[in-house]
């Protein structure tokens, strides 16, 4: 049982964390930029009927409307914004601790949702 009153993750197991990080910060920057790409060239191309089409099979969101496409957009750079604050917490870290609960956030979850302030015993609560 002593083991689970650990106050903190060690240095080496946040710098883990922050590859992780790092790396979904990197993949969700280009998803980004896609996303804005698609919407910008939405319209200034008229034609329309070619090209889109066959690639609309190989890229879903060229097919998408530019309202999903800017709330895929919006909800992007939060996830963005929430993993650059994940890595404050690591510098100062504080990083994988509940902030409702004081206790260490399971690894399994962090590894799901790397920006994660709550356990799930604290998510639970909230319901």
């Amino acid at each position: 049982m002593g083991q689970d009153l650990k106050i903190r993750y060690s240095d080496k197991e946040l710098e883990g964390f922050r590859a992780l990080i790092e790396e979904k910060i990197e993949k969700a920057t280009s998803h980004l930029n896609l996303l804005k790409s698609s919407y910008m060239n939405d319209g200034n191309n008229g034609t329309d009927d070619t090209s889109p089409t066959f690639k609309a099979f190989e890229e879903g969101s060229e097919t998408m409307s530019k309202e999903a496409n800017t709330q895929l957009a919006i909800r992007q750079e939060k996830f963005i914004r929430d993993l650059k604050n994940a890595l404050l917490r690591i510098e100062n870290k504080t990083y994988g601790i509940c902030r409702v609960t004081g206790k260490l956030i399971n690894k399994e979850r962090l590894k799901l949702v790397p920006h994660a302030t709550l356990s799930i015993e604290a998510k639970n609560m909230q319901k």
